[in-house]
């Protein structure tokens, strides 16, 4: 068998074709009306007000927290488990990170772990990991009640629901992410969707050098160049086409593992509801002395696979953050992600099924 990746991007003849014809066509390349159009599918996709496409996840994670406000002397509430990049994009405007443990069952943020607020507490950034919502209602309410500025960090959740309504699109702003191994891909990029004219302003001029008028060199304060092209929304556009394929694959590929491991005694699945749930990876969690083992063993047998992320209070530039965080710590230690692209054929999904079991049956 050959190498197997842990994933990799989908890239369609459909794809192909659109790069070429909008190259030979003459296109501006840069961002310009095809990223407008590429902009409006987005929002009628997601019933959604505004959307705005910039250069990655972690740019628009951080123009968010830019248009909400937040700066030095804030503090915006983070999970512990989590891409570093969510509070890295907190340290960049000034503001500290407080960090709060997860749930068992979900991996998203623990709204009963958050222990003192005060008024420097301007934000909350909700984390839906691998797609899932975790408690958004109780998220939603303690952000109301506590007048905490909600932002989503769906970059694992694009096309996830909870209650019939996509997440991203609960808090003040939702942020996505266009990496190779999301649901859809440009290469790089992210999307801001908020349904607040003022936000989408603020966040159109600060990823445009705060021009105060596109394409006039007059500008109102320090502005970012996070403009997204024109080459990238094309093939976007082409991967919105088949969303319903992706969404069908990714839950009818997590059905096949769950169905082929439920029954290895070693292995936990986090509860998934595939009615809202549209897995990014296939996530499973193991004993923490065999979790690397694992992970060699499926190597050897051309199976590429990926420890979870370490948790933030483990990273060397938040170290010096205390708290309780033995969900977060001990669930990354846990956790691997599997082979997880839209394009794994059936065989190879049976060969890694069969080399997962064959691991666990030969240590008995």
């Amino acid at each position: 068998m050959e190498f197997i990746p842990q994933v990799e991007p989908y890239i369609s003849k459909g794809e192909i074709k659109a790069v070429v014809e909008y190259l030979k066509s003459g296109g501006w390349l840069t961002e310009f009306k095809k990223t407008e159009e590429f902009e409006e599918r987005i929002c009628e996709l997601l019933n959604i007000d505004y959307a705005v496409v910039v250069t990655s996840g972690t740019a628009a994670l951080y123009l968010s927290l830019l248009a909400c406000g937040i700066s030095k002397g804030d503090k915006v509430i983070v999970p512990n488990f989590t891409m570093i990049a969510t509070p890295n994009a907190v340290k960049w405007t000034g503001a500290d990170v407080i960090l709060v443990d997860i749930e068992k069952d979900t991996l998203c943020l623990d709204i009963k772990k958050i222990e003192k607020i005060d008024r420097s507490v301007k934000a909350l950034i909700y984390v839906s990991l691998n797609g899932r919502s975790g408690n958004m209602d109780k998220v939603v309410k303690f952000c109301y009640e506590n007048d905490i500025i909600l932002i989503e960090d769906s970059c694992q959740a694009f096309m996830s629901t909870w209650n019939n309504k996509y997440l991203g699109t609960f808090g003040i702003i939702g942020v996505y992410s266009l990496t190779p191994h999301k649901l859809i891909t440009t290469g790089q990029g992210g999307i801001i969707v908020t349904n607040d004219e003022s936000i989408y302003k603020k966040i159109k001029k600060l990823k445009d050098f705060c021009r105060v008028k596109p394409g006039v060199d007059l500008h109102e304060d320090i502005g970012y160049n996070f403009k997204f092209t024109d080459l990238q929304a094309v093939i976007g556009l082409e991967q919105l086409k088949s969303i319903k394929w992706r969404v069908k694959r990714k839950k009818e590929i997590y059905k096949f593992y769950y169905n082929s491991l439920k029954n290895v005694e070693e292995i936990k699945f986090i509860p998934t509801d595939l009615n809202q749930t549209v897995p990014w990876f296939i996530d499973i969690l193991v004993e923490e002395s065999i979790r690397d083992e694992l992970i060699n063993y499926l190597k050897t047998k051309n199976i590429g696979s990926r420890p979870f992320y370490p948790a933030i209070n483990t990273q060397k530039p938040y170290k010096v953050y205390k708290g309780h965080f033995d969900i977060s710590n001990t669930i990354s230690k846990q956790g691997l992600w599997l082979p997880s692209s839209l394009g794994l054929k059936y065989e190879e999904l049976d060969y890694i099924v069969n080399n997962v079991r064959n691991f666990f049956s030969h240590r008995h």
